[in-house]
C-alpha cells in the first residue's frame, strides 16, 4: 500500500500544483469525505453521542460533549477552513456520516497535521486508513507542504496503525510535560511524518 500512495500522490502534484485550499469533497475506497458544515449539528451531535464511551479514553474534548459544544466546533471549523488554519470533513460511507477528520495546520510552515475518529460501529474495516489517504493525497497537492504528520497517544494502538499502513515513518516519542489528557493516555506522544515526493 505505501507504494499505491506514492504514486498516486505524485500523480497529483503533477495535476494540481499549488492548490489554495484543498476540495470541499474527496473520495477514497469505500468513504467519501465532505466539508463539514453549521447546518450538521443534528448529525454530527448523534454520531459523537453514539461514540462516547468509544472516544472518552482518547479524546479530551470527548469529557465535555453536548450539543452546544459540538454547535460551535462547527462554527469554528466554517472560520478555520476560510483562514486556512483546519479543513475538517465528516467521513462518510454508503452515505451514512460515520466519522470526522481533519488537515490542521499546527505543526509550523509547510506541514500539515491528519487527526481523525470514526464510530465504534464501523471499525476494522479499514474506513480510517481510506479517509487519511484521501487526506494525505489532497495536503500534498496545497500550496508549501513538504510534509505530514500524524500524533497519536503511544498506548492508542488503532491510530499507530493508520500511519504504519499509509508509509508513514515513526520520527518521534517524547513524554508530554502535562501527562496524559485522557484515561486511555499514557502521556507519550507518538509522532509520525511523509515526505513531499517532491521534496525527496
Amino acid at each position: 500500500m505505501p507504494l499505491v500512495i506514492a504514486l498516486s500522490i505524485s500523480a497529483g502534484l503533477r495535476k494540481h500544483p499549488g492548490m489554495k485550499q484543498p476540495a470541499e469533497t474527496l473520495t477514497s475506497g469505500q468513504v467519501e469525505l465532505r466539508r463539514w458544515r453549521v447546518s450538521d449539528v443534528e448529525t454530527l451531535n448523534r454520531v459523537v453521542t453514539e461514540s462516547l464511551a468509544h472516544l472518552l479514553p482518547w479524546m479530551p474534548w470527548a469529557a465535555s460533549h453536548d450539543r452546544n459544544a459540538i454547535a460551535a466546533y462547527l462554527t469554528r471549523s466554517e472560520g478555520e477552513w476560510e483562514s486556512a488554519q483546519a479543513y475538517n470533513y465528516a467521513i462518510t460511507s454508503g452515505g451514512a456520516v460515520i466519522g470526522s477528520c481533519s488537515l490542521m495546520r499546527r505543526i509550523g510552515p509547510g506541514g500539515l497535521e491528519i487527526g481523525y475518529w470514526i464510530h465504534p460501529g464501523w471499525t476494522g474495516r479499514g474506513l480510517v486508513t481510506m479517509s487519511a489517504a484521501a487526506l494525505l493525497r489532497q495536503g500534498f497537492e496545497l500550496a508549501e507542504i513538504d510534509r505530514i504528520e500524524i500524533h497519536h497517544d503511544a498506548a492508542n494502538h488503532a491510530s499507530g496503525a493508520v500511519p504504519r499502513r499509509l508509509g508513514f515513518t515513526e520520527v518521534e516519542r517524547f513524554q508530554v510535560p502535562d501527562g496524559p489528557a485522557t484515561p486511555g493516555e499514557v502521556g507519550i506522544d507518538v509522532i509520525w511524518r511523509i515526505q513531499s515526493p517532491a521534496a525527496q
